[in-house]
């Protein structure tokens, strides 16, 4: 039985480490990130990572820096690592020394999307489908020989949320599958085409923002693609606004981008670039907790009115 050093940290690796586990693979390390705060009361909380390998009694190490610590790892002989969502660059002596190499779960498919953040990416740019890549590990960002893929389509109501949790379970079933192929050494291994590469850096604060002059459906996939983190947000009345969800609204409306043209007892509809509208149902104004527009507008209907313009 091949020894296996799994790395990964957050919700997404889970489902990945559990499909290891009951295929009955011998996992000899769990490396995950260190503990940190979490909350307003910053509870030093562990990864949820940490959490599965515990259940289960698997060795755990936590560096804080993998450049630095990375001989404890080598130190348990793996046959293979595999990593999903780690959180950190691997250095060279990682990825060579494992006789049957160093492999990434990503959550694209490559060489679309590369980076940190090919979730929320893959429905901000409204992409109808996505998946899950095998590839071998590289020093260049996912940039590795791909191994396998699986597509995976997007819904129009799918977010960031439903989709990242399609993904780590298609992600767990594909990597059970391909394992015996590389074992057995029949695993295909083809090169990315760099000219096919595009790019899904973290997401900045200034990119949460909702751009109002945008088409209805940009500024949908928009919210969508943020939801439910680190989410969407506007300005109303000088304050921020979490913008949670929403829908689209095909109807034709006469308003100024970013301007209320329509409320009711459930949702507020605000007019976009292409003057068709995204219908609001879920906010969190600010200083106040998240709600529904039914919520709000019970006790805020007189300050919620057609011709309110959002944003700057």
């Amino acid at each position: 039985m091949k020894r296996i050093v799994f790395m990964g940290t957050p919700d997404f690796s889970v489902p990945i480490l559990q499909s290891l586990i009951e295929s009955g693979h011998d996992i000899v390390l769990t490396v995950t990130q260190p503990d940190r705060p979490k909350g307003r009361k910053k509870v030093m909380t562990p990864p949820p990572v940490k959490v599965e390998a515990e259940r289960h009694g698997l060795p755990i190490l936590q560096p804080e820096k993998i450049k630095n610590d990375y001989e404890q790892i080598l130190a348990y002989d793996p046959d293979i690592i595999i990593t999903a969502a780690y959180g950190q660059i691997l250095p060279q002596q990682l990825l060579t020394s494992p006789p049957f190499g160093c492999i990434n779960v990503h959550a694209s498919l490559l060489p679309e999307l590369r980076g940190g953040a090919p979730i929320h990416y893959a429905i901000l740019q409204g992409k109808k489908e996505t998946g899950i890549t095998i590839m071998y590990m590289a020093e260049s960002l996912d940039a590795g020989d791909i191994i396998s893929q699986r597509k995976v389509s997007i819904a129009d109501d799918d977010h960031a949320g439903s989709l990242h949790d399609k993904l780590s379970e298609v992600g767990a079933n594909l990597l059970v599958d391909t394992l015996p192929t590389i074992f057995n050494g029949e695993q295909s291994r083809i090169t990315q085409d760099e000219d096919l590469a595009t790019y899904a850096y973290n997401i900045k604060r200034e990119q949460e923002k909702i751009d109002w002059q945008q088409p209805h459906d940009t500024v949908y996939n928009h919210i969508r693609g943020l939801h439910p983190w680190p989410g969407a947000f506007t300005t109303y009345e000088g304050n921020v606004m979490k913008i949670w969800w929403g829908e689209k609204d095909a109807n034709t409306y006469a308003g100024t981008p970013g301007e209320i043209v329509h409320v009711d007892q459930t949702a507020f509809v605000v007019v976009c670039g292409d003057q068709k509208g995204v219908r609001i149902t879920e906010i969190q104004p600010a200083g106040k907790k998240r709600m529904a527009v039914s919520q709000y507008l019970q006790g805020s209907r007189d300050r919620l009115q057609t011709g309110t313009v959002m944003g700057d």
